[in-house]
């Protein structure tokens, strides 16, 4: 009797132990899965995050570069035709690199104007290069034979100080700088006269 209630009782104990296994067995397995399902969750979670942050940084780098990109180009100025002022100018400059060649002088019924070969104009544009004064000339006059240095160095350019020594003759042409001066009376070319250090100083038509 007793021996049959001891095997009793380990049958017992034994069902009852395998039951609390299983249950604790199958509470881990539903603890692991809910936990497991809880970290895929999180993960899903954090991904979503990060793939949102990635799109937010993204646009902002897109808008980085749209600002950089407008910043950086280059604005165009409607442009301004040009006005009369600066069309005079550009042709005055054009006009002032025409010179004579050669260069001519003459009496007072010779045209002036730019000097060539074909056109033989007087040159009313003379610059003297020893003394760095414009030449003048004045129509129908020639100097008197007792000019010297000093009364033109005196007296160049001054009109009124210099008639005292201009005679009046129809046709010729005096011209004068501080250091030199001619009576001409027809078409000379100054290449002849060596003397004389004038150059043309350039026209505007």
């Amino acid at each position: 009797m007793a021996d049959d209630l001891d095997a009793l009782l380990d049958e017992v104990e034994t069902k009852f132990c395998r039951l609390q296994a299983l249950g604790a067995a199958g509470k881990r397995d539903r603890g692991g899965g809910e936990e497991a399902a809880g970290e895929r969750d999180r993960s899903a979670k954090i991904l979503t995050k990060a793939v949102v942050d990635e799109e937010d940084i993204d646009d902002i780098i897109k808008d980085i570069i749209d600002e950089s990109s407008f910043s950086k180009k280059p604005v165009k100025m409607k442009s301004k035709s040009a006005s009369p002022t600066s069309e005079r100018n550009s042709a005055s400059i054009q006009a002032h690199g025409k010179s004579c060649c050669p260069v001519y002088l003459g009496g007072s019924s010779t045209p002036c104007g730019i000097g060539t070969n074909i056109s033989q104009r007087t040159c009313d544009q003379l610059r003297c290069t020893a003394c760095d004064f414009h030449v003048s000339h004045y129509n129908d006059y020639q100097w008197d034979k007792s000019c010297d240095y000093l009364f033109f160095r005196n007296n160049m350019p001054e009109l009124s100080k210099l008639r005292a020594k201009m005679i009046k003759k129809k046709g010729s042409r005096a011209y004068a700088c501080q250091c030199s001066w001619r009576s001409i009376d027809a078409l000379t070319d100054l290449r002849t006269d060596r003397q004389l250090r004038w150059v043309c100083g350039k026209h505007v038509e």
